[in-house]
């Protein structure tokens, strides 16, 4: 829990702040207003389209007419952008009900089919409150106003980049868990970074998005909802105890510095 103090010169320019913000507490003091508002972070989960565009497509690199040059080509096919779109609008639905499609439709023909999709899907999902964004814009709102965001559906390249830079907001990207889902209910979990070969074995690595996936694992593959929340719980708790490894360490007060196993150990014990 986080707790911000504001002052302005005039109510007007204070109200649209405190519509992000629960727990308002107005203070008056010396004829003047002061609002103390609290906020518990953000909660984002981007959907990245994992089997289309310009990963899978053809890719030239090459001589010609003297001189080098290279084409990359993207490709999506409805059923792809479908399935995707779908069950991004579903769990949506358990969540704050709010869906944003990224998109380049403005130039790629491959976003302008996205767009066509996600708005069909869209339209089978009234409850769901729907808006399309390019990503460039979408990369200006992630820093500027990341609390605006709940679900994020994009394409393969755009979920690569955009997700990164979501995970700088939490401070590291060994803090971000991520799944990878099948049509056949198939799924892999892991963490958004990868494996991070380069820090095996030495007890440095930041566990909770390794921990934090297997929550995913527990309440997605397995509906296991109430032990999914004990482990982000546990997760928390050992946060708010003070406990970084050395990623996350900011030097305040109060911190305690560990290891993998450290960390790991505490979050278990916190389980208990």
């Amino acid at each position: 829990m986080t707790k911000l103090a504001i002052m302005g010169a005039m109510e007007e320019e204070i109200e649209p702040l405190l519509a992000h913000f629960e727990n308002v507490n107005v203070i008056e003091f010396a004829n003047n207003k002061y609002y103390e508002v609290s906020f518990n972070g953000l909660d984002i989960v981007i959907f990245r389209e994992l089997l289309g565009d310009i990963y899978f497509g053809e890719h030239v690199l090459a001589e010609k007419d003297g001189e080098r040059y290279a084409t990359d080509s993207a490709e999506y096919t409805e059923s792809q952008i479908r399935s995707i779109a779908e069950y991004a609008f579903n769990v949506a639905r358990t969540r704050g009900k709010n869906l944003v499609s990224v998109d380049k439709a403005n130039v790629l023909a491959t976003s302008k089919l996205w767009r066509q999709v996600v708005s069909e899907v869209a339209a089978k999902n009234p409850d769901i409150s729907y808006s399309d964004m390019l990503v460039d814009n979408c990369a200006m709102q992630i820093v500027k106003n990341p609390a605006q965001f709940d679900v994020i559906l994009t394409a393969n390249l755009f979920g690569d980049i955009l997700s990164d830079e979501l995970s700088v907001l939490s401070g590291s990207v060994g803090m971000m868990p991520s799944a990878s889902f099948s049509s056949s209910g198939l799924a892999l979990y892991e963490p958004a970074g990868g494996s991070a070969p380069d820090i095996a074995n030495k007890n440095i690595a930041n566990p909770i998005a390794q921990i934090l996936s297997a929550s995913l694992m527990l309440a997605y593959s397995f509906n296991l909802l109430d032990e999914a929340q004990a482990v982000d719980a546990a997760v928390k708790a050992t946060i708010v105890a003070g406990y970084r490894t050395g990623d996350i360490a900011t030097g305040e007060a109060g911190e305690k510095i560990v290891g993998t196993k450290e960390f790991t150990d505490q979050v278990i014990a916190a389980l208990a």
